[in-house]
């Protein structure tokens, strides 16, 4: 044997002997559990679903009570949040048990049949299945009455409360619909193109403020518990710190509190209130009105329109707050106040000039082809989804044979913003079109009843709701409208 050969086959024995020891002691080492290499990652990742009960873009940013939940979590962890968005509820478990993400937070309901296979948190919250019906289509008295199936989401948590239902009532008869949402198909029954499906009680509450014609008939069962979902496995560090974290925020309250932030309003419908709005035009509306009609004559917009944003935003109250922390009568965010130089969001002045030099810059900001009054109206829908939302809906329009520039047809389509054949061709995704539509309606609710009063005044109407920006705004006389507004 040369030399060279045996220093070959020497070099080799030494590498292999150098492997096996490394196996040896890795065989030996115990495991990093999975909380440690989260936290030594820097990063948790956590699936969910575009929905108004957990996570989506609106102007205000990114919110929603999982989302808001999941940060606080991410944040006790001391990590990064890093937030996967699939397209359903059974998307995000599969996701789960692939091991694509380290736990789900989608508003995921507790089933016998899931919880073989995926090992649930101690419930967040409960709500309550209910069947609902379109209005004019007659109420049903019991589920053996149902002319029609019961539209679902396929892979629906309810599909397997239905099939426990069946056993009592064999004539009950469901229908599972492919690429659909449980909020699409409560909106469809509201709509009247079907006439039954089944929701959680919370969406049902939201999705009802939009479309009047969605009633309820009567609860399907016990209330179903909410919770996070992670992987069946032996190390459980992950899941401990989740159920430790849950349970304290109930303990000290905190989830009771962020529970009532994002759904303690959901059954009040968010329709013009005659009589609160007289009120509030007694006794709040004249301790702002010089600031309105000051920011007004400053920006060369209509201070009315100015005062009925405002109404909408925080019916007048400086010390108003959302869930997301926008504060004010104009409700600004953070960034939207350090964009228009406001230092202190509760202060009426400051509120009221930077809200309007916002609006103005929306109204600006719209392309010249877009006349008015549409182009006010639009900059409406911005001021409450965000610019960038409004110019996916603009693009959504042209693409399906609308005019972009047309409020008429815009408005059409604000609800294709909740749907996923939709939403999912746009830049930035998922909005609540229709929580748009109402808030631009009712500001012209609102701007319909300042004008008649001003009117009562004997203020003379005319000009444009938003004249032309000047170089440098000078001290005009408030504008009012020209026209009459177009029935809603």
């Amino acid at each position: 044997m040369s030399v060279a050969l045996r220093h070959a086959l020497g070099r080799a024995l030494v590498l292999a002997l150098f492997a096996l020891e490394l196996a040896l002691l890795s065989t030996c080492s115990p495991p990093i559990p999975k909380l440690e290499q989260i936290q030594r990652l820097g990063v948790i990742k956590v699936a969910t679903i575009n929905s108004p009960t957990t996570y989506y873009k609106s102007g205000d940013g990114e919110v929603g009570f999982e989302y808001d939940l999941a940060r606080r979590f991410a944040r006790e962890l001391g990590v990064r949040l890093d937030l996967r968005v699939v397209e359903s509820a059974q998307a995000a478990l599969e996701a789960v048990s692939a091991q694509r993400v380290h736990m789900a937070a989608a508003n995921l309901s507790i089933t016998d049949q899931r919880a073989r296979n995926i090992l649930f948190t101690p419930a967040i919250r409960e709500v309550t299945p209910k069947l609902v019906y379109h209005m004019g289509s007659g109420k049903p008295r019991t589920l053996d009455g149902l002319d029609e199936p019961i539209r679902l989401p396929s892979s629906s948590a309810h599909l397997e409360l239905l099939s426990q239902l069946r056993e009592r009532h064999p004539s009950l008869r469901w229908e599972e619909i492919d690429d659909v949402s449980a909020e699409e198909l409560l909106a469809a029954v509201g709509e009247g193109r079907y006439k039954f499906t089944v929701g959680d009680s919370d969406l049902i509450a939201m999705t009802a403020r939009y479309h009047p014609k969605l009633l309820e008939v009567f609860d399907l069962g016990e209330p179903v518990r909410k919770s996070w979902a992670f992987r069946h496995h032996r190390d459980s560090s992950l899941y401990n710190a989740a159920t430790r974290f849950i349970t304290e925020m109930h303990a000290d309250g905190s989830l009771a509190k962020l529970e009532d932030r994002y759904f303690g309003h959901v059954d009040r419908m968010d329709f013009v209130s005659s009589r609160t709005l007289s009120e509030h035009l007694e006794e709040r509306l004249p301790k702002f009105r010089p600031l309105f009609e000051a920011a007004g004559r400053d920006t060369g917009i209509d201070w009315r329109l100015l005062a009925a944003i405002s109404y909408q935003e925080s019916h007048w109250d400086p010390n108003a707050r959302s869930v997301t922390g926008v504060r004010g009568l104009m409700m600004l965010t953070r960034a939207t106040a350090r964009f228009v130089n406001v230092s202190r969001r509760t202060d009426p002045r400051q509120s009221i000039e930077g809200g309007a030099r916002y609006f103005r810059y929306l109204l600006d900001r719209l392309p010249d082809e877009v006349p008015s009054p549409d182009r006010v109206w639009m900059a409406l829908a911005a001021y409450n989804l965000g610019y960038g939302h409004l110019q996916d809906l603009r693009e959504l329009t042209e693409k399906r044979g609308g005019n972009p520039n047309s409020w008429i047809d815009v408005r059409g389509n604000l609800r294709l913003l909740t749907q996923r054949k939709w939403y999912q061709q746009t830049r930035y995704g998922y909005a609540r079109g229709n929580e748009a539509e109402v808030y631009v309606g009712n500001i012209r609710t609102y701007l319909d009843v300042l004008t008649w009063m001003t009117r009562q005044e004997g203020e003379e109407a005319g000009g444009d709701l938003a004249s032309p920006r000047q170089a440098a705004p000078s001290p005009t006389p408030p504008i009012a409208l020209e026209f009459e507004l177009p029935v809603l």
